[in-house]
């Protein structure tokens, strides 16, 4: 197993349902994804089921399924994994909470008749989404909430002796009046109709209304939980690990797991990442002390989220072309042999424009026993193939070799 190297490419959120305005097909085989046509035919396809009964399909308990970790053993809460990635120093008793920077309407209506428009504020850019966060840390924070910056529109606050309370994810109620999905503790509340008072008229938001953009206008507190304690990737698997994300939670997972992790400039979690610098980096860990690397693609998830059928095909063409073809190439131009798992963590169907529970089709090549077959790599394919991993996080045994 060490002179081999494994990778996964993760699609978040890629898998999706037969839509109408792409003739019956899904995103995924719409797509003119010519790398992983040409994968398919020598590849084993399936359907993985990531998320485990009766939880929450996130991208935190898929991802922790697809690098081997059991949900429900290892899983403490995803505002945890994600302070774990930008440094947060959280003690026993601290509760992490999502601090999503939101747009929502901005009429005269009283803040619960409000309606949440987007959950990413139009994927605003850190530098702006740091500067209206300084304005509400100036006013709302003391020793009791703290608010740390992360990535776009992703924000961490940090509960001292808080409560592991349930919260409405944001995307899951876009378009939703939000008064029924609001925090019932009192201070969470006041903070949220706090937070837009101050970023409502703020300059930033001006402009970006000027210039036809969702403003990042309101706090949005969710996915609170406490401490995570992961054990070491490498010590399970035997493979030294290098996570490639542009995505707190991936990095928060990463660091939990004692996995290397790759800083990729212009890697910013939307459409128009910077796909190359994210092949660069994984190619040159794996060139270098890593066996491992997994590459997450944020993108199609946020397609999803949007609802947009065009731009998550996009997405899925940008995995392709700028991702999954440049990557085999690299490999097979440097003589390496290795495994790829190909794979999204979850559905994020343009219909719901959240996620689901379906399972996912997979992807998984070898280099050195290429299969022949005749499939091509989507939904309905990956179901008729007949091969299923029914424990999603057994897929990762399934690409280090370790199953009997």
């Amino acid at each position: 197993m060490k002179n081999k190297k494994y990778v996964v490419v993760l699609g978040d959120g890629m898998a999706d349902e037969p839509i109408e305005a792409l003739g019956g097909k899904t995103p995924l085989e719409y797509a003119d994804t010519p790398a992983l046509d040409k994968l398919s035919k020598i590849s084993e396809i399936g359907l993985v089921h990531t998320i485990p009964e009766g939880m929450k399909p996130g991208s935190d308990t898929a991802n922790l399924s697809v690098l081997g970790y059991d949900p429900r053993k290892y899983y403490s809460g995803r505002s945890p994994l994600e302070a774990l990635s930008i440094g947060v120093p959280m003690k026993d008793t601290d509760v992490a909470l999502r601090c999503n920077i939101v747009t929502i309407s901005d009429g005269d209506e009283p803040f619960e008749e409000k309606t949440i428009i987007d959950h990413s504020s139009g994927e605003i850019s850190t530098e702006d989404c740091a500067v209206l966060l300084e304005a509400v840390k100036k006013e709302l924070q003391n020793e009791t909430y703290q608010f740390y910056v992360g990535t776009s529109y992703r924000h961490c606050l940090i509960w001292n002796q808080g409560s592991v309370i349930e919260l409405t994810q944001p995307h899951d109620v876009l378009g939703q009046v939000i008064g029924q999905y609001l925090p019932t503790d009192e201070n969470l509340l006041y903070m949220m109709k706090r937070s837009y008072e101050i970023l409502v008229n703020h300059p930033i938001n001006i402009e970006r209304k000027k210039q036809g953009l969702n403003p990042a206008n309101c706090c949005w507190f969710w996915g609170a939980g406490t401490r995570p304690a992961l054990s070491s990737f490498e010590e399970k698997n035997g493979v030294k690990g290098m996570m490639v994300s542009a995505v707190d939670l991936l990095k928060g997972i990463a660091v939990g797991a004692k996995m290397g992790v790759a800083k990729v400039e212009g890697a910013n979690g939307g459409l128009h990442t910077n796909y190359e610098g994210k092949v660069q980096a994984a190619l040159d860990a794996l060139c270098g002390e890593y066996d491992f690397a997994y590459i997450h693609v944020e993108a199609p998830d946020e397609m999803g989220h949007q609802g947009s059928v065009e731009r998550k095909v996009q997405a899925i063409e940008y995995l392709d072309k700028r991702v999954i073809g440049p990557l085999t190439e690299a490999l097979d131009g440097k003589g390496m042999e290795y495994r790829l798992l190909v794979m999204p963590d979850h559905p994020t169907p343009i219909r719901v424009r959240t996620h689901t529970s379906d399972s996912v089709p997979y992807l998984l090549y070898d280099s050195t026993a290429p299969k022949e077959e005749s499939w091509n790599y989507n939904e309905r394919e990956a179901a008729a193939s007949g091969n299923f991993v029914a424990v999603g996080h057994t897929i990762m045994d399934r690409l280090l070799e370790k199953r009997d």
